[in-house]
This record gives C-alpha cells, sequence and structure tokens, in this order.
C-alpha cells in the first residue's frame, strides 16, 4: 500500500461495495444494473488491489467484471422480447406497441397465427404473451383493437403506456398446470430375487 493510502481510505472505498450492491438490485432498467454492476466489480477489483491482492484484483476485473457483464448483456437482450400474436395486420397498434417496445428496450416479435382459437391456444400454452384483434366498430366511440396480456407486469406498464383510443386492454391470468406425479415403481422384494 502507498503511504498516502491509509486504512481509512481502503475502508472508504470497501464501504462503496454493499452501496452498489444494493443499487444493483434496485435498478428497474435490466442495463442499467448491467452498468452499477461493472461498477461493483471494478470497487472489488480496487479494493483487492489495494490491499495487495494483485492476483485475485485481476481475475475479478477480467472474469468477475468484463466476462460477467457481457454475458449478462447477451442473456438480457435475448430475453426481453414481446411476442405478439396476430391474425391481421394490427398497424396502427402496432406502432404503438413499437414505441412502447423502444421505451422499455424490447424486442418485437410477430407471430401470425391462422384464427381466433389458434391465438388463445398460443396464449394459453404461453407461445406468446399478448394477441391483439381487430375489433367490428358498433360506434364510433368503440376502440378498433382489442389486446390481451398473460403478463402481469406488461399489462400494468401498457395500461399506463399504451394510447387508450387504440385498443381495448385485458389481462387473462395463465396458470401453470399442476405437476403431474408419476407413481413410483413397487420395490422388488429380495425374496422376489431368490
Amino acid at each position: 500500500m502507498t503511504e498516502a493510502m491509509t486504512d481509512w481510505d481502503v475502508v472508504a472505498i470497501a464501504a462503496l461495495l454493499p452501496i452498489a450492491a444494493v443499487m444493483t438490485t434496485l435498478q428497474k432498467n435490466p442495463y442499467h444494473a448491467l452498468v452499477v454492476r461493472g461498477i461493483l466489480g471494478a470497487i472489488a477489483a480496487l479494493v483487492y488491489a489495494l490491499l495487495g491482492a494483485a492476483d485475485v484484483a485481476l481475475t475479478e476485473a477480467l472474469v468477475g467484471t468484463m466476462l460477467a457483464i457481457t454475458l449478462y448483456a447477451v442473456a438480457v437482450r435475448s430475453s426481453l422480447v414481446l411476442k405478439l400474436g396476430i391474425v391481421d395486420p394490427v398497424e396502427p397498434l402496432l406502432e404503438d406497441l413499437r414505441t412502447f417496445c423502444d421505451r422499455h428496450s424490447l424486442r418485437l416479435e410477430l407471430h401470425t397465427l391462422d384464427d381466433r382459437q389458434a391465438l388463445d391456444h398460443a396464449l394459453e400454452t404461453k407461445e406468446v404473451h399478448a394477441i391483439a384483434l381487430p375489433t367490428p366498430l358498433k360506434s364510433n366511440g368503440d376502440k378498433p383493437y382489442a389486446l390481451t396480456v398473460r403478463v402481469p407486469r406488461l399489462h400494468e406498464l401498457m395500461q399506463t403506456e399504451l394510447n387508450p383510443a387504440i385498443a381495448t386492454l385485458a389481462s387473462v391470468a395463465i396458470e401453470d398446470p399442476a405437476p403431474t406425479v408419476s407413481p413410483t415403481p413397487p420395490l422388488v422384494s429380495d425374496s422376489a430375487n431368490r
């Protein structure tokens, strides 16, 4: 350690570790969490270097920070997808959804299906996150599209951010099927082997 660095300086830098860890968990945007995680790794590498563990500091900087952040970024980017099931093009709604997806760093994937039953099946089997259908207009006050969402957090965000004049927004709760328990095979007794 250099003479300019005192024990209290190291303690002050090390105190940033739990602060950065808490900040990482409080981030709503996954990309912001990745940035704060990178800062956490850099602080940890600095503390290790100040304490004389240069090999551990180098490992933390290379593997714990750079490689982990790169892998997390790839995983986050591939998982942030909004899968929308449609039958017919729903262009005004799609423009609103594209703006929504851009705002939340989501990638919009369209799954064109044959009919309403196929859409409902895709929603029930969790192949898509939401389905959109044009609605027949009965009067000028009706909304031209119906959007049904199965993910509660997406529904919550869409309620506040999508244009309410374009679509009727509904939420459905798709429960996971109860796991099937296979009966255990009977144990073979020793007397049967004799």
